[in-house]
C-alpha cells in the first residue's frame, strides 16, 4: 500500500515539474521585431507596394498575431492546466490586446479617413469590433478566432491600399490623424503609471474638477484618497504595462516611418525617438524570479516604481510630442 502511495507521489511530483516547466517558456516575452523590415519582407513575398500606411498595418497585424502564435498560443482565456495558473503571461497579453485595440480603432475613424464625413473603410468597419471581444472568452466564439479574423481584415485592408488601382482605400498620414491616436495612448500610459505608482500605497488629493469651478460629476468623492493597488495584483499590473509598451513600440516605430514627412515638418522625429529610447527600457530584463515591492528607498526594490518612472517620462513626451504636432 505504501508503495503504491509512493508511486502516486512521485506521479505528482513529475506532473508539478512538467507544469512548472511549460509554464516557464510559456512566459518568455516575444521579442521585439524591426517592423520596418518586416513590411519591406512581406512586401516583396506578396508583390505589393510598400505605400504610406503599409508598415503601421503591418506593425498592428504583427503585435496581434505574435498575440496568438507565441509559445503556447493565447492563454488568457485557457481553462486547462497548467496556463490557468498562470497570471503574468495573460496580463502581458492583456496591455498589448490593449494597445491593439486603441490602434485598430484609429484605423478605422482617422487614419483611413479623409474627413469626418467620409465613410468608413468595409473592411477596417469588420476588423475592428473583432478586437473588442472579451480577452477571457473561451467558449463559442472564442477570443482567438474573433482576433484573427480581425487580422484577417486587417490583412485585406493592408492589400487594397497597396494596390494603385483600389482608390477607395487609404491611408492618410496626417499631423491631426497622428495626434488622434498619440491622445488614445497617453491616456493608456497615464493610467499604468498610476497603477504602479500605487503600488506602495499613497494619500492623493482629488483634482478630479480641478480648473474648473462650475464642473460637477454624478456622485460625491472625498477630497482625499487613500491609494493603493492590492499585493496580488502587483505583478499583474507590472506585466500588463510591459505588454502595452511592447506593442506600442512597434507601432511607434511603424509611425516613425509612415509618417516620416510629418514629422520632419514638425522638427518633431528626434522627439519620437526618444519616446522610443524612453520605452525601450521598459523591456529590460527582469533578474528577479518575483516582482518586488519595497517602499520607496526603502531596503528591498520596487520593480512597480521603476517602471513608472521609464512610463511617465514617456507620457510626458508623448505630451511634448502631441503639441509640437498641434502647432502650424
Amino acid at each position: 500500500m505504501s508503495q503504491h502511495k509512493g508511486k502516486i507521489i512521485a506521479g505528482l511530483i513529475l506532473v508539478f515539474i512538467l507544469f512548472y516547466a511549460v509554464s516557464v517558456y510559456w512566459s518568455i516575452e516575444p521579442s521585439r521585431v524591426n517592423v520596418i523590415t518586416q513590411a519591406k519582407q512581406d512586401a516583396q513575398q506578396r508583390g505589393e507596394k510598400l505605400v504610406t500606411g503599409y508598415t503601421t498595418t503591418t506593425a498592428l497585424i504583427n503585435v496581434a498575431s505574435t498575440l496568438l502564435n507565441k509559445p503556447g498560443g493565447y492563454l488568457s482565456n485557457d481553462v486547462i492546466p497548467p496556463s490557468i495558473f498562470m497570471d503574468n503571461m495573460p496580463a502581458w497579453e492583456y496591455g498589448a490586446l490593449e494597445m491593439t485595440r486603441d490602434l485598430a480603432l484609429s484605423m478605422r475613424k482617422d487614419f483611413s479617413r479623409s474627413q469626418s464625413q467620409s465613410t468608413e473603410h468595409e473592411a477596417l468597419k469588420k476588423a475592428q469590433p473583432q478586437f473588442n471581444i472579451s480577452s477571457e472568452a473561451w467558449a463559442w466564439p472564442s477570443a482567438e478566432s474573433e482576433y484573427q479574423k480581425g487580422i484577417d481584415l486587417l490583412i485585406v485592408y493592408r492589400t487594397q491600399i497597396a494596390d494603385l488601382n483600389s482608390r477607395d482605400s487609404q491611408f492618410y498620414a496626417r499631423a491631426d490623424n497622428l495626434r488622434g491616436w498619440l491622445k488614445e495612448a497617453e491616456k493608456r500610459l497615464g493610467s499604468l503609471s498610476q497603477r504602479l505608482s500605487a503600488s506602495v500605497g499613497q494619500e492623493r488629493l482629488n483634482t478630479d474638477l480641478a480648473g474648473d469651478k462650475e464642473a460637477h460629476q454624478a456622485t460625491y468623492t472625498p477630497l482625499q484618497n487613500q491609494i493603493k493597488t492590492s499585493w496580488w495584483e502587483i505583478d499583474d499590473v507590472f506585466y500588463e504595462s510591459r505588454g502595452a509598451t511592447w506593442a506600442l513600440l512597434h507601432f511607434l516605430q511603424a509611425v516613425e516611418y509612415d509618417f516620416a514627412d510629418v514629422l520632419e515638418k514638425k522638427n518633431a522625429r528626434v522627439s519620437l525617438q526618444q519616446i522610443i529610447r524612453e520605452l525601450e527600457a521598459t523591456q529590460e530584463a527582469v533578474w528577479s524570479p518575483m516582482i518586488l515591492n519595497g517602499n520607496g528607498f526603502g531596503f528591498v526594490a520596487n520593480h512597480s516604481l521603476v517602471m513608472a518612472n521609464y512610463i511617465s517620462r514617456a507620457n510626458a513626451a508623448l505630451i511634448e510630442l502631441s503639441e509640437l504636432l498641434a502647432q502650424g
